[in-house]
């Protein structure tokens, strides 16, 4: 316990609790399982940068005590690619929702992705915009409620890990707020691979999508993830018995690839310039 108030008067900035989420919501979860990998990282407080666009989930920015950029919406990637260009010895988070980062921010996703900037984004994935009132997002799952859908969602969502993967990111996995154990160890490896890392965070809502959706209860909602989530290696292994993975999403390590990233690659131009403007 001692730890952990240490580590909360540390880490978290205090002063601005309580905070405002929701009870039963899952961004708390998402924000202690941050601070534990960057501990574990061992990176030093004034080196770490936290970007946040709009929404609940980007709203993290204002309780982590680091130097934290609280963005546009849908823009908090292109605010850390300018960040990590200017200053790139920087360990550079950035924190969006499922609407900030694939809906009015999905080209910036794309990319940055597609340039390999050496980012982590976490995307905290609640099915619903929750700050405005519950409409649907583009990873609504088809048939269920929001106050845009009140008969339920007919559009498709997509999958962000494989959006990710098409769009070039080099390191990729998936958590839930009920795995906070593996969510941790995801960012920690996200953030130690060179390149663009994105972790997806299934997350609950309770007050926007679950109650319209007969999850009302934050212990349903974790229950509903533990039910509907298989590990990679247990996919692989049920690969041949394909009801056993129906309708669930897999959450580990999904990808992983060693490209260079943006930041190497412009430095290189620009020292390959200087020596060819140094022999002219």
């Amino acid at each position: 316990m001692k730890w952990l108030l240490e580590q909360l008067e540390r880490y978290i900035r205090v002063d601005k609790l309580p905070h405002l989420w929701c009870p039963g919501c899952g961004n708390g979860i998402v924000v202690g399982a941050l601070v534990r990998a960057i501990h574990e990282l061992e990176y030093e407080q004034d080196k770490v940068v936290v970007v946040g666009g709009i929404g609940c989930a980007s709203r993290a920015v204002n309780y982590l005590n680091f130097d934290t950029l609280h963005t546009t919406h849908g823009r908090a990637l292109a605010f850390a690619t300018g960040i990590k260009l200017a200053r790139p010895e920087l360990n550079i988070f950035v924190i969006m929702g499922d609407g900030d980062s694939v809906a009015i921010g999905g080209n910036h996703f794309i990319h940055a992705a597609r340039r390999n900037i050496d980012l982590t984004a976490i995307i905290v994935n609640n099915f619903t915009y929750g700050m405005t009132g519950g409409q649907y997002s583009p990873q609504t799952p088809i048939g269920q409620k929001a106050t845009t859908a009140p008969y339920g969602m007919m559009e498709r969502s997509f999958d962000i890990a494989e959006l990710a993967r098409a769009a070039g990111a080099t390191y990729i996995g998936r958590a839930t707020v009920y795995h906070a154990n593996l969510l941790t160890r995801l960012i920690v490896a996200g953030s130690r691979h060179k390149g663009f890392s994105v972790i997806e965070v299934l997350s609950m809502c309770p007050t926007g999508y679950g109650r319209r959706n007969d999850l009302s209860s934050p212990a349903e909602m974790l229950k509903w993830f533990a039910e509907h989530t298989v590990r990679v290696k247990r996919f692989t292994e049920y690969a041949a018995e394909k009801e056993k993975v129906k309708d669930k999403f897999i959450i580990g390590e999904l990808y992983r690839a060693e490209v260079p990233d943006y930041i190497t690659a412009y430095e290189n131009v620009v020292l390959e310039t200087q020596v060819r403007e140094a022999s002219d």
